[in-house]
């Protein structure tokens, strides 16, 4: 078996990059050390947009807005995108971007706790992504199931947790434990609820792709 660094080299290798703006906010975010989608994740995401092609994405966990950039970058047909940030520090940061993009037509930033404002959502959304407080997909669940089309889709990114999933919660740091167990839970609850179609891609650092059917 191909180990799993000289493969995600590889598939890194192969990137051809990003449109302008993409790359200035990425490498910015990288100078700051500031999480952004992982390349791996960002291709993922183009070749999933240019086949799902939807037209209203809802993202939970803006952080500076280069994950919304790139999804309407990248999506083939207009769409429109509502994004939920709660972290105050990175709103300014994410408006600034969203206008240096040209996108605040295209992309609305709703500040907030996203426990909070999810329930005042309506409408139809046929894809959401969500990045954001990992402790509580769990509990985002139930919003997110009330608000995806028919055959929508809901992308979650980071599932793997650099590898704590796969652990006992023994093994797992103790301040860990908490994110480890919902996690699980969270896997479990979407692999196992029969209005849904997971599957687990190792991309990144673990993605969930659940269509609702």
């Amino acid at each position: 078996m191909i180990p799993d660094d000289r493969l995600s080299a590889y598939i890194k290798s192969l990137d051809t990059g990003n449109t302008p703006i993409l790359e200035t906010i990425e490498k910015e975010a990288i100078e700051g050390d500031v999480p952004i989608i992982r390349k791996d994740m960002q291709t993922f995401l183009k070749t999933f947009l240019a086949v799902k092609q939807p037209k209203k994405i809802l993202e939970i966990g803006t952080a500076i807005g280069f994950s919304a950039i790139l999804m309407e970058e990248y999506n083939p047909c207009e769409c429109h995108i509502d994004t939920i940030e709660n972290y105050d520090k990175r709103i300014p940061i994410a408006k600034e971007n969203f206008k240096r993009a040209d996108k605040e037509n295209t992309i609305t930033l709703i500040e907030g706790d996203a426990l909070e404002i999810l329930p005042t959502l309506d409408g139809k959304y046929d894809m959401i992504f969500s990045d954001a407080a990992k402790g509580q997909y769990i509990n985002y669940l139930p919003d997110i199931k009330r608000l995806l089309a028919q055959n929508g889709v809901l992308i979650t990114d980071n599932i793997l947790q650099d590898g704590d999933l796969l652990e006992s919660r023994y093994a797992v740091i103790r301040r860990n434990r908490t994110i480890h167990k919902r996690m699980r839970e969270y896997v479990y609850a979407l692999t196992h609820d029969e209005d849904f179609r997971t599957t687990l891609i190792p991309v990144g650092d673990g993605i969930t792709v659940s269509v609702l059917v």
